[in-house]
């Protein structure tokens, strides 16, 4: 999947749980195609997410990854070595997730890596099965889109099961633009004798 956009009009501000703060928000939007517009609101706004209870963060700083984990199992991805998830966070460009207070547990998650400038990648869209439905994935979509676009950064990729794919259609997400083909480097394991 990738988004692609032209840079026109202004991104409304975010308030952020962290004391970590980006940069402003830069006069840019993306494509007519995705959601993001002059007058973008957001589907859950940050006051909503907080009076349900959902602390909004912005940086891995206090990201319990044991509990992350649990999310990511929960959700069939593979359990996954703490200390390489720490790793994999600090070459994170851009990351959201949502705390539910009153467990202090993230139920939602999502990052990005990539150059800076052109090109990012969003990697481990996740939502805790005992919190779909909320729109709370939808949420941390949209603001790290809207992170990606403010740093001026025109394609947005990410890797999708084809299960939900309309989970990513109405963010501005589509398959193979222009006849864009991508490949994944894949070593198949060697067999043993």
């Amino acid at each position: 999947m990738l988004l692609r956009g032209t840079i026109s009009a202004p991104l409304p501000s975010l308030r952020r749980h962290t004391a970590t703060a980006a940069a402003p928000p830069q006069n840019v939007a993306i494509s007519r195609h995705s959601l993001i517009t002059s007058n973008y609101k957001y589907s859950i706004t940050d006051e909503d997410l907080d009076s349900r209870g959902f602390l909004l963060h912005r940086t891995a700083a206090d990201l319990n990854l044991d509990h992350l984990n649990k999310v990511f199992v929960a959700v069939g991805f593979p359990k996954r070595d703490p200390a390489k998830i720490r790793v994999a966070l600090d070459h994170t460009d851009a990351l959201l997730w949502l705390e539910y207070a009153k467990t202090s547990r993230p139920v939602a998650f999502a990052r990005a890596t990539g150059d800076g400038v052109f090109n990012a990648i969003i990697w481990d869209v996740v939502v805790d099965p005992s919190y779909q439905g909320l729109g709370l994935g939808r949420a941390v979509m949209e603001r790290l889109i809207d992170e990606l676009v403010g740093k001026g950064i025109g394609n947005i990729a990410l890797y999708s099961e084809p299960r939900v794919l309309g989970f990513y259609r109405p963010l501005g997400f589509v398959a193979d633009p222009d006849g864009i083909r991508g490949m994944v480097y894949s070593r198949k394991p060697k067999k043993q004798k």
